[in-house]
């Protein structure tokens, strides 16, 4: 009867508001009989006060007045398993976020009603913790340094309670990733716009200990990572795609603790990076660097570089880099340096001197180490090599050894990081640091003959490691033999020009290989790729590396087919350019910009007429028979017909034709199959002479590159190869026809190596043997 009441009222007016407001008084219980008719009352009054904040202050005047809140509050008291509160939540939810002015938002913060409203004892089933948590978010969204004191509840000069804040915590770790995001962004909110007073409240136990929970939950993150590295019954693929979700879970999480240090809130980044200095970050490194006990379930030397790589890279942070630099430098330190970083009043150099004055309990207590306080890099240089974070550096596990590296890199191009710790490192302006500070040690001074050595080797191992361990080696020389600024010594030309060789025999042998006639593309395609690699910083370049380095040594199962072959290409044209890229670094002290290919070799031969017909080629198409080879195949659904084999070389390109005789025309053919002439590999058969079999390539790189954008990483790309065996009139037509087409890849093959030409030279860019004599 009432519905039909409010047709000849005005929905906007105020007297529709108060109707609306009596009706929802005198609702005594919420049950599922009159459930539906609440939600409707509720939302004409969301209506009704998002209208009034806006256009009619009478209306807000109203609600403020009678405090309309309060019957909000009173129905969610008097709900008996009615399920209002999801309706109830959503449309305060939506009031809230579209209140303009301050006055709307002041009011409804006061009186405590949104608090209570905050800390209703809920049922949370269902989908009633997401709308929930929305609400609080909309909560949240409307704080500033005026509003925020509202929803506090303070007792002299202390916050006791801070309804949104607790109850928010409570969600921090649901196992809906929108509820998490939504509280993550909740606390960003509160901590930008909160006081002193606040901050001391969340930084305080018990508080305080959601950011310790945070860190523990981000160790047991990096400790389920640890186990997919080293999971044996995975395939490679599914392994990487799996780690690949993992990492950036953790990768997410950590920008969120980058977000909370960028508050820039002493009080707030001192709790966050105390925890993960203590709960994370020292707990790894200590039995790491044999710097402390070991506990036995410590994380993997190459995890527990990841881990630390990625925590400096993401969070960073001046307190971060000089704590983790700290602890890893403190075994080599000199007594003066120690004094000097004591002495430094920077605020940033806090925490390295609390960890510095405890690592002088660790350190001395621990057998490894004694002995070094008064001594500057230890004068056992075997020894020393074989303690701290030296004795990964040195590693004959490549993938240690570049891990290790790597965090060392990331610490020393760190523009937060003191500055007597960064000449400790070595990595900038190497050259001019000895002189500066007599005093201080200098690791990748001392040793840097010896890093290039052990670099040097994993490139001219034999056999080779995989090309994964070899180019991220290569970044490594790179960036040392420009910063060391002088020549390689005698035993360590050596071994690059060793590794130079081997790449470059490699290539050669690729020639031989069925993809030989996409070599001149791929290296055009890959050089610029390659260039920008190596060019990459250490604060950019992705810490991921460390974990594929292990996985990458593992074989194709011996899978002969053409997709496996490309990527063996593939990967020996970029370990190749490596090499040319390595070479100009130490004569010319800079990278290529472009290969010196020869492209005059690509002229087309103007005396075949013909050349272009067959180059142009599709199916169904007519072709010339003159050069045509006569004989048979057979189809599943044709039978035996007779047709011509057709192999022809152009320049770099190359194609093998079985066409059928036109009825017509008897010079002409109509085209039936195409093939590449590149990986044909013509055999006889051995029980049937006139038997001709032929390899197809069945695998199409540019096809595998739009897929690749379209399908998941973990899908497979193995293509079966094509196979054709064409039958011959005699065993020496069958011996003429395979000679015909080895004779066209053989020319195919010539002019790729007339294109390669300038590249294969010793000279180019520089000749490693020459520089090698003369410096003996």
């Amino acid at each position: 009867m009432w519905r039909s009441l409010w047709r000849s009222i005005d929905r906007f007016s105020l007297q529709y508001f108060k109707y609306v407001i009596n009706e929802l008084r005198q609702i005594k219980v919420v049950d599922w009989h009159n459930r539906e008719l609440v939600i409707d009352l509720l939302q004409s009054i969301v209506e009704l006060v998002t209208y009034g904040d806006r256009q009619d202050p009478l209306i807000f005047e109203y609600f403020m007045e009678y405090q309309v809140l309060a019957e909000f509050v009173r129905v969610l008291k008097i709900s008996k398993n009615s399920r209002i509160e999801a309706p109830l939540l959503q449309y305060l939810s939506i009031m809230i976020q579209n209140m303009n002015s301050d006055h709307s938002i002041y009011y409804c913060f006061s009186n405590d009603y949104i608090n209570n409203i905050i800390g209703h004892k809920f049922e949370f089933g269902g989908d009633l913790a997401l709308y929930y948590v929305s609400f609080l978010r909309a909560v949240s969204n409307k704080l500033n340094k005026d509003t925020v004191c509202l929803l506090l509840k303070v007792y002299g000069d202390s916050v006791v309670s801070f309804p949104l804040y607790n109850e928010a915590l409570k969600f921090a770790h649901h196992g809906e990733k929108m509820i998490q995001t939504a509280i993550r962004a909740l606390t960003l909110s509160i901590y930008n716009v909160s006081d002193d007073m606040i901050y001391q409240y969340i930084t305080t136990p018990p508080v305080s200990k959601y950011f310790s929970d945070l860190v523990s939950s981000l160790s047991n993150q990096f400790f389920h990572l640890d186990a997919l590295v080293h999971a044996t019954e995975m395939r490679t693929n599914q392994k990487r795609k799996e780690l690949l979700l993992e990492t950036d879970k953790i990768v997410d999480d950590l920008y969120y603790f980058n977000d909370m240090l960028g508050v820039g809130q002493s009080r707030l980044s001192t709790v966050v990076i105390e925890n993960l200095l203590r709960i994370l970050i020292f707990p790894i490194l200590l039995p790491l660097l044999q710097l402390g006990q070991s506990n036995g379930s410590n994380l993997s030397a190459v995890t527990s570089f990841y881990t630390v790589s990625c925590l400096l890279q993401v969070i960073g942070g001046k307190g971060m880099f000089n704590s983790v630099a700290g602890v890893i430098l403190y075994p080599y330190m000199t007594s003066s340096v120690r004094d000097a970083i004591e002495r430094d009043s920077t605020e940033s150099i806090n925490h390295a001197k609390s960890i510095l004055s405890e690592m002088g309990k660790v350190v001395l207590s621990s057998p490894e180490t004694e002995g070094a306080e008064n001594s500057s890099l230890p004068r056992d240089t075997a020894s020393n090599k074989r303690s701290g974070i030296l004795a990964h550096v040195f590693s004959d596990n490549p993938s240690l050894s570049l891990a290790s590296l790597f965090l060392l890199f990331i610490l020393a191009e760190a523009k937060d990081l003191h500055p007597l710790l960064a000449q400790m490192i070595g990595l900038n302006g190497m050259q001019n640091m000895i002189v500066m500070d007599g005093n201080i040690g200098n690791l990748l001074v001392k040793y840097m003959d010896q890093i290039l050595n052990a670099l040097l080797k994993v490139l001219a191992s034999q056999p080779p490691f995989s090309i994964l361990i070899q180019w991220h080696t290569g970044w490594f020389l790179r960036k040392l033999l420009i910063l060391q600024g002088k020549g390689l010594g005698d035993h360590n030309f050596k071994l690059l020009n060793s590794s130079y060789q081997q790449s470059r025999e490699c290539l050669q042998k690729e020639l031989d290989g069925c993809w030989f006639d996409h070599i001149p593309e791929v290296l055009r395609n890959e050089w610029p790729n390659c260039k920008a690699a190596l060019e990459e910083s250490s604060q950019c370049k992705d810490p991921f590396f460390v974990l594929e380095l292990d996985d990458s040594q593992q074989a194709t199962d011996g899978d002969a087919t053409s997709y496996f072959a490309w990527k063996t290409m593939v990967e020996t044209v970029k370990v190749f350019i490596l090499h040319l890229q390595l070479k100009s670094c130490i004569f010319k002290g800079e990278l290529l910009q472009e290969p010196l290919l020869n492209m005059s070799s690509t002229i087309a031969d103007s005396s075949k007429t013909h050349a272009s017909d067959i180059a142009s080629a599709s199916f169904g198409s007519e072709v010339s028979l003159r050069s045509g080879i006569p004989c048979t195949i057979a189809f599943s659904n044709a039978g035996i017909r007779d047709i011509y084999l057709i192999p022809k070389a152009r320049e770099t390109t190359g194609k093998v034709l079985l066409a059928e005789k036109h009825p017509f025309r008897s010079q002409r053919g109509v085209v039936l199959a195409i093939g590449p002439l590149a990986g044909l590999n013509p055999k006889v058969d051995e029980d049937h002479p006139t038997w001709l079999h032929l390899q197809i390539r069945e695998f199409e790189p540019k096809l595998h590159k739009i897929k690749v954008g379209h399908q998941s990483s973990g899908m497979s790309n193995h293509v079966a190869d094509g196979r054709w065996t064409l039958g011959f009139s005699n065993a020496n037509a069958c011996e003429a026809a395979r000679l015909s087409i080895l004779e066209e890849i053989r020319k195919q093959r010539s002019s790729v190596e007339s294109i390669l030409a300038p590249l294969l030279q010793d000279s180019y860019p520089g000749n490693l043997s020459e520089t090698e004599s003369q410096d003996e």
